[in-house]
């Protein structure tokens, strides 16, 4: 039995994807041979309704100041963290007077929306590579990990914060209480804090077990947010559905009795029961929908490869990491992953040790099935390459199901 990392209750895994890398450690042939995995198994307790991870990694392992994953590399959620950071002024109503923090602010991919309008603002980034491109943007940046401390240095040294925001960043964080203590030290009054992650809910319906990997220590539900918010005199005021990473919701906390809550929120909290995200019996056969698929997607692999087609991979996602590792995909079954990340060019897959090339080779590599690691930008990627892929090349993809397209 393990203990749960908000309420300490004892719960059990309901799925074990075994030994497992880092998701982003793409590596060169030397580094290979130092490579780190850690158990990873995926367990619910029912006393607070959290998923989580049953062991995190090494953190400095995941975030450092070689970090490979950009942001601004999608132009969709460049799009996407424009409207983000418009509806935060929106519903704030911020001015030269405000102050908006971000949590895990990356490269500044929603930050400079708040530079270009002259609004006071900080970044907190620990990974040090990613936040000197914010900086060189205007941003002013701390090369930190968040917790009550660090909240308490920022109120004295700049102020208290209207906003603070974050974006596929809280579900990293395995110390829950001190980040949700350092966002009642650091809000206003009136004050919000509005993150977004992928969603618990979508994960289990469309059985997209890639966005387990070691960064995603918790998977959020209204249920789980709600109960942890009120454990800190917060409250949950709205849920805001996204269609970003293959699913994910927008949560609104403030002060608890200071703002009203919204319809949406028992709303979503009454779906879920429905869906019964509040009790084990419903997690227990996700493991076999995710083994269907692995069954599945192998079972066409080796087909392809005994007809003599050529296939190659799209995306060096972290995604990509548990599912080549945890279906036993290996570069006889997929040649190459191309990826548009200059870090992660030249490399090798985490564990896999698919190669990784860049993405200028794509269309010189005339592949005849290209896997799409990157379903969760499918539609954006598709359309870019319509006319190359044509009527003779296929795409693959294996979330909600393996499928040719």
């Amino acid at each position: 039995m393990s203990k749960c990392l908000i309420c300490e209750s004892e719960y059990q895994p309901f799925v074990d994807f075994g030994d497992m890398p880092i998701a982003n450690a793409f590596a060169t042939k030397k580094e290979l041979k130092d490579e780190y995995t850690f158990p990873m198994k995926v367990g619910f307790c029912e006393s607070c309704n959290m998923v989580q991870l049953v062991k995190q990694p090494d953190r400095e392992k995941m975030f450092h100041e070689n970090y490979a994953f950009f942001s601004s590399t999608s132009n969709y959620m460049k799009e996407h963290f424009k409207r983000f950071a418009d509806s935060v002024s929106e519903l704030q109503v911020l001015d030269e007077n405000s102050f908006v923090v971000e949590i895990g602010s990356n490269d500044g991919i929603m930050l400079q929306n708040f530079v270009v309008n002259g609004l006071p603002c900080l970044g907190i980034e620990p990974s040090e590579n990613v936040a000197k491109i914010a900086m060189q943007k205007g941003i002013e940046v701390i090369s930190e990990f968040f917790d009550r401390p660090l909240a308490e240095k920022i109120s004295k040294t700049h102020q208290k914060a209207d906003a603070i925001l974050s974006a596929n960043v809280m579900c990293h964080i395995p110390y829950m209480h001190s980040i949700y203590d350092g966002i009642k030290t650091l809000l206003k009054v009136d004050g919000v804090f509005i993150f977004e992650d992928p969603y618990l809910g979508e994960i289990i319906e469309k059985t997209s077990f890639d966005q387990i990997y070691d960064e995603h220590v918790f998977l959020f539900s209204a249920l789980s947010i709600n109960k942890l918010a009120n454990m800190h005199d917060l409250e949950l005021i709205n849920v805001e559905p996204q269609i970003t990473h293959g699913g994910s919701m927008r949560y609104t906390i403030a002060h608890k009795g200071v703002k009203k809550v919204s319809k949406n929120v028992a709303t979503l909290i009454e779906q879920e029961m429905g869906l019964g995200l509040d009790n084990t019996q419903s997690y227990l056969g996700f493991t076999d929908s995710v083994n269907k698929i692995r069954d599945d997607l192998i079972e066409l692999l080796k087909q392809l490869k005994k007809e003599g087609k050529k296939v190659v991979a799209y995306g060096a996602t972290s995604k990509s990491t548990t599912v080549t590792n945890y279906f036993g995909i290996t570069p006889e079954l997929l040649e190459c992953i191309y990826d548009t990340t200059p870090i992660k060019q030249n490399k090798y897959s985490p564990g896999a040790h698919i190669p990784v090339l860049p993405y200028d080779q794509f269309r010189k590599s005339n592949p005849d099935y290209v896997l799409l690691f990157a379903w969760n930008h499918a539609e954006e990627i598709m359309k870019k390459e319509t006319d190359y892929m044509g009527t003779n090349r296929h795409w693959i993809t294996y979330i909600p199901e393996v499928k040719i397209h």
